[in-house]
Protein backbone atom coordinates (compact mmCIF):
# COMPACT_ATOMS: atom_id res chain seq x y z
CA UNK A 1 0.00 0.00 0.00
CA UNK A 2 1.35 3.26 -0.75
CA UNK A 3 0.28 6.23 1.38
CA UNK A 4 -2.81 7.16 -0.06
CA UNK A 5 -4.31 3.73 -0.13
CA UNK A 6 -3.89 3.70 3.73
CA UNK A 7 -5.80 6.91 3.81
CA UNK A 8 -8.46 5.62 1.91
CA UNK A 9 -8.66 2.59 3.51
CA UNK A 10 -9.27 4.51 7.05
CA UNK A 11 -11.59 6.96 5.18
CA UNK A 12 -13.72 4.71 4.35
CA UNK A 13 -13.78 1.92 6.46
CA UNK A 14 -17.18 0.27 7.45
CA UNK A 15 -17.78 -2.94 9.18
CA UNK A 16 -14.96 -3.81 11.65
CA UNK A 17 -12.86 -1.16 13.13
CA UNK A 18 -14.74 0.89 12.23
CA UNK A 19 -16.32 4.15 14.51
CA UNK A 20 -19.42 2.18 14.70
CA UNK A 21 -17.45 -0.79 15.74
CA UNK A 22 -15.69 1.52 18.29
CA UNK A 23 -18.54 3.16 19.49
CA UNK A 24 -20.28 0.46 20.28
CA UNK A 25 -17.23 -1.09 22.50
CA UNK A 26 -17.05 1.92 24.74
CA UNK A 27 -14.10 2.84 27.07
CA UNK A 28 -11.55 0.26 27.60
CA UNK A 29 -8.35 -0.32 28.92
CA UNK A 30 -6.51 2.53 27.19
CA UNK A 31 -9.21 4.88 27.79
CA UNK A 32 -8.69 4.58 31.94
CA UNK A 33 -4.52 4.57 31.50
CA UNK A 34 -5.17 7.69 29.33
CA UNK A 35 -7.30 9.57 31.93
CA UNK A 36 -5.39 8.17 35.36
CA UNK A 37 -1.78 9.93 33.38
CA UNK A 38 -3.52 13.27 32.44
CA UNK A 39 -5.21 13.09 35.69
CA UNK A 40 -1.67 12.64 37.20
CA UNK A 41 0.55 15.14 35.46
CA UNK A 42 -2.23 17.78 34.22
CA UNK A 43 -5.58 19.58 35.57
CA UNK A 44 -8.91 19.45 34.00
CA UNK A 45 -8.31 22.43 31.92
CA UNK A 46 -5.50 20.99 30.26
CA UNK A 47 -5.83 21.48 26.57
CA UNK A 48 -5.93 17.45 25.05
CA UNK A 49 -5.97 16.56 21.71
CA UNK A 50 -6.65 12.69 20.35
CA UNK A 51 -4.73 12.07 17.53
CA UNK A 52 -7.32 9.31 15.15
CA UNK A 53 -10.20 9.96 18.09
CA UNK A 54 -12.41 8.05 15.59
CA UNK A 55 -15.78 7.95 17.16
CA UNK A 56 -14.58 9.10 20.64
CA UNK A 57 -14.71 6.88 23.12
CA UNK A 58 -11.38 7.64 24.70
CA UNK A 59 -12.28 11.53 24.58
CA UNK A 60 -15.89 11.14 26.33
CA UNK A 61 -13.96 9.51 29.13
CA UNK A 62 -11.96 12.21 29.23
CA UNK A 63 -14.64 13.94 29.09
CA UNK A 64 -16.84 12.40 31.77
CA UNK A 65 -13.74 12.51 34.31
CA UNK A 66 -13.79 16.31 34.00
CA UNK A 67 -11.64 17.26 31.04
CA UNK A 68 -13.08 20.73 29.35
CA UNK A 69 -10.31 21.56 26.72
CA UNK A 70 -10.64 18.42 24.50
CA UNK A 71 -10.18 18.52 20.54
CA UNK A 72 -9.73 15.39 18.25
CA UNK A 73 -8.74 14.78 14.63
CA UNK A 74 -10.32 12.27 12.40
CA UNK A 75 -9.71 10.62 9.09
CA UNK A 76 -13.23 9.40 8.77
CA UNK A 77 -15.92 11.71 8.50
CA UNK A 78 -18.52 9.22 9.36
CA UNK A 79 -17.21 8.80 12.79
CA UNK A 80 -17.78 12.33 13.64
CA UNK A 81 -21.56 11.28 13.05
CA UNK A 82 -21.19 8.21 15.20
CA UNK A 83 -19.94 10.75 17.91
CA UNK A 84 -22.06 13.05 17.35
CA UNK A 85 -25.11 10.45 18.25
CA UNK A 86 -23.20 8.27 21.05
CA UNK A 87 -21.76 11.34 22.71
CA UNK A 88 -23.96 14.18 22.46
CA UNK A 89 -22.27 16.07 25.31
CA UNK A 90 -18.49 15.88 24.37
CA UNK A 91 -19.96 16.54 20.20
CA UNK A 92 -20.94 19.81 22.02
CA UNK A 93 -18.27 20.79 24.29
CA UNK A 94 -15.22 19.61 22.17
CA UNK A 95 -13.40 20.40 18.84
CA UNK A 96 -12.99 17.88 16.16
CA UNK A 97 -11.09 18.51 12.77
CA UNK A 98 -11.67 15.89 9.74
CA UNK A 99 -8.78 14.98 7.95
CA UNK A 100 -5.83 13.74 7.35
CA UNK A 101 -3.66 14.68 10.50
CA UNK A 102 -0.61 15.28 8.29
CA UNK A 103 -2.58 18.27 6.91
CA UNK A 104 -4.34 19.65 10.33
CA UNK A 105 -1.08 18.91 12.92
CA UNK A 106 0.84 22.24 10.50
CA UNK A 107 -2.16 24.38 11.74
CA UNK A 108 -1.80 24.53 15.24
CA UNK A 109 1.09 26.41 16.63
CA UNK A 110 4.29 24.98 18.44
CA UNK A 111 3.00 23.50 21.80
CA UNK A 112 -0.64 23.97 21.06
CA UNK A 113 -1.89 21.39 23.28
CA UNK A 114 -0.57 20.42 26.91
CA UNK A 115 -1.43 17.05 26.26
CA UNK A 116 -1.69 14.72 22.87
CA UNK A 117 -2.43 11.12 22.59
CA UNK A 118 -2.91 8.36 20.11
CA UNK A 119 -4.79 4.94 20.52
CA UNK A 120 -3.73 2.46 17.63
CA UNK A 121 -3.36 5.31 15.09
CA UNK A 122 0.19 6.42 14.55
CA UNK A 123 0.60 2.96 13.56
CA UNK A 124 -0.63 2.86 10.55
CA UNK A 125 1.35 5.81 9.22
CA UNK A 126 3.09 4.91 6.24
CA UNK A 127 6.69 5.18 6.10
CA UNK A 128 6.95 7.54 3.62
CA UNK A 129 4.64 10.24 5.75
CA UNK A 130 6.47 9.16 8.84
CA UNK A 131 9.24 11.65 9.51
CA UNK A 132 7.06 14.59 8.84
CA UNK A 133 4.02 13.26 10.87
CA UNK A 134 6.31 12.37 14.16
CA UNK A 135 7.87 15.94 13.85
CA UNK A 136 4.43 17.63 14.16
CA UNK A 137 3.05 15.54 16.78
CA UNK A 138 5.93 16.45 19.02
CA UNK A 139 6.14 20.07 17.51
CA UNK A 140 2.13 20.73 18.89
CA UNK A 141 2.82 18.90 21.85
CA UNK A 142 3.95 20.82 24.79
CA UNK A 143 4.26 18.84 28.08
CA UNK A 144 2.73 15.21 27.82
CA UNK A 145 2.74 12.78 25.36
CA UNK A 146 0.96 8.92 25.45
CA UNK A 147 0.80 6.79 22.59
CA UNK A 148 -0.98 3.05 22.88
CA UNK A 149 0.30 1.30 19.95
CA UNK A 150 1.38 -2.27 18.49
CA UNK A 151 4.95 -2.48 18.36
CA UNK A 152 5.00 -6.00 17.40
CA UNK A 153 3.56 -8.89 15.03
CA UNK A 154 1.75 -11.19 17.02
CA UNK A 155 0.10 -14.45 15.52
CA UNK A 156 0.59 -17.81 13.71
CA UNK A 157 3.73 -17.21 11.47
CA UNK A 158 4.26 -13.56 12.67
CA UNK A 159 8.07 -12.73 13.02
CA UNK A 160 8.13 -10.48 16.49
CA UNK A 161 11.35 -8.52 14.30
CA UNK A 162 9.05 -7.74 11.45
CA UNK A 163 8.67 -4.14 10.54
CA UNK A 164 4.86 -4.45 9.30
CA UNK A 165 2.04 -7.49 9.78
CA UNK A 166 -1.26 -6.74 7.75
CA UNK A 167 -4.36 -7.25 9.81
CA UNK A 168 -7.01 -9.83 8.31
CA UNK A 169 -4.17 -9.18 5.32
CA UNK A 170 -6.05 -6.05 4.80
CA UNK A 171 -4.42 -3.28 6.29
CA UNK A 172 -0.79 -2.51 6.95
CA UNK A 173 0.50 -2.43 10.65
CA UNK A 174 4.05 -0.41 11.07
CA UNK A 175 5.62 -1.89 14.11
CA UNK A 176 8.21 1.18 15.13
CA UNK A 177 10.85 2.04 18.19
CA UNK A 178 8.22 4.78 19.94
CA UNK A 179 11.09 6.17 22.73
CA UNK A 180 13.68 6.11 20.57
CA UNK A 181 11.43 8.40 17.78
CA UNK A 182 10.34 10.69 20.22
CA UNK A 183 13.60 10.51 22.69
CA UNK A 184 14.65 11.84 18.87
CA UNK A 185 12.30 14.76 19.15
CA UNK A 186 13.23 16.24 22.52
CA UNK A 187 11.04 13.90 24.86
CA UNK A 188 12.48 11.77 28.12
CA UNK A 189 10.39 8.41 28.58
CA UNK A 190 8.22 8.15 32.00
CA UNK A 191 6.45 5.46 31.26
CA UNK A 192 6.12 1.97 29.24
CA UNK A 193 3.80 -0.77 29.98
CA UNK A 194 2.59 -3.55 28.01
CA UNK A 195 -1.40 -4.12 28.09
CA UNK A 196 -3.26 -7.04 28.41
CA UNK A 197 -3.71 -6.97 24.32
CA UNK A 198 -1.11 -6.50 22.70
CA UNK A 199 -0.25 -2.82 23.18
CA UNK A 200 2.03 -1.13 24.43
CA UNK A 201 1.47 2.11 26.31
CA UNK A 202 3.93 5.01 26.44
CA UNK A 203 4.21 8.25 28.17
CA UNK A 204 6.58 10.78 27.29
CA UNK A 205 7.26 14.54 28.57
CA UNK A 206 9.16 17.24 27.74
CA UNK A 207 12.25 18.17 30.33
Amino acid sequence: MNPEDVREEWAERTGEFSPTYYAHKGPNEASESVRELLEHFLDHEARVLEIGCSSGRHLAHLHDGGFENLHGIELNADAIDVLREEYPDLAADATFHVGDATEILPEFDDGAFDAVYTVETLQHIHPDDAETAFDEVARVTDDLLITVENESARGAGAREDADVSYVNDEFPLYHRDWKAIFEERGFAQLLSESSERRDRLRAFRRP
